[in-house]
């Protein structure tokens, strides 16, 4: 049957732990790719004078973005950990805005799946992140 992801938001796959508490939601999806949503927050701000979002909260949600579109790509969930996840932080978010991540798996191996992704607050061509990384399986 494949990896359901409008089940996997339905039964709270996004809702439980860290995701919760930042507030991170499903945007869209596709065959390899996934879309969520960092919704501007007070508890999130990293520097009080500035109102802009501390850099965790966005890497939180591109390493689950990327997670899940490892799923989608594989068409099953299985459970597998982040390798490696380079963040290339390129500017602060826009301070009242909503974060979009998107995170696209680009290959697969026996065993490491290859993904990239952007984070930007409304314009996807001025991103405010870019990560690349690695997530290796599980399976013995």
């Amino acid at each position: 049957m494949g990896f359901d992801m409008e089940r996997f938001v339905a039964m709270g796959g996004l809702g439980g732990g860290h995701g919760r508490h930042l507030g991170i939601g499903y945007r869209a999806h596709g065959e390899d790719w996934a879309e969520l949503a960092l919704p501007y927050d007070p508890r999130l701000i990293g520097d009080p004078a500035s109102g802009v979002i501390a850099s965790g909260p966005i890497v939180a949600m591109m390493d689950m973005a990327t997670s899940v579109a490892v799923w989608l790509k594989r068409g099953v969930f299985e459970a597998h950990v982040t390798l490696d996840l380079r963040v290339d932080y390129l500017r602060p978010a826009l301070p009242e805005r909503t974060v979009i991540g998107r995170g696209e798996c680009y290959r697969i191996t026996r065993s490491v799946a290859f993904v990239r992704g952007i984070a930007h607050d409304g314009d996807p061509d001025d991103p405010v992140a870019h990560v690349a990384g690695t997530f290796i399986g599980m399976r013995a």
